[in-house]
């Protein structure tokens, strides 16, 4: 029994030293490449219908129809990759992941929280982007709210 624990407390312990936190450059190319994705997608689904519609692709507006469109593909974008993935393709490709530091599972709550009500203010607050550089955590003003950040995936 007291065998069990001690190897218990020896693995947890291992998976601790083993994370690795994805630094504020390493997200950064990875949220580029994720707007390239987002962007192409308006163009490619989004542009088309709105032409057949006759409706405007232009308009200087935050309650433009275009503008709308483009901020929920933006959001489900990043909450659908992020809930059912743990990643985006952008953080796929660099080999990164968002995790919950209480435990692995991420909740539709701590998503939502995060990738929309989070990533406005740390938005608004540029700093909140910035302070990745600087937390042990490596974790952004979006992170620090939900109890997340963004490790390494092991290959």
């Amino acid at each position: 029994m007291e065998n069990e624990n001690l190897e218990t407390i020896k693995e947890e312990s291992e998976e601790n030293h083993s994370i690795r936190y994805a630094g504020f450059w390493m997200r950064f190319w990875a949220y580029l490449l994720d707007l390239i994705v987002v962007g192409s997608l308006e163009r490619l689904i989004m542009k088309p219908i709105f032409r057949s519609f006759g409706i405007p692709l232009v308009e200087f507006n935050i309650f433009a129809p275009i503008s709308i469109a483009s901020a929920i593909i933006f959001y489900l974008y990043f909450v659908l990759m992020t809930k059912y993935f743990k990643q985006t393709l952008g953080k796929m490709v660099f080999g990164i992941k968002v995790i919950d530091l209480k435990n692995d599972k991420l909740s539709w709550g701590t998503v939502l929280f995060r990738e929309w009500i989070g990533r406005f203010i740390s938005a608004t607050v540029v700093v909140g982007y910035i302070i990745v550089a600087f937390l042990p955590k490596k974790q952004g003003l979006h992170d620090l709210f939900t109890d997340t950040s963004v490790v390494h995936v092991e290959r």
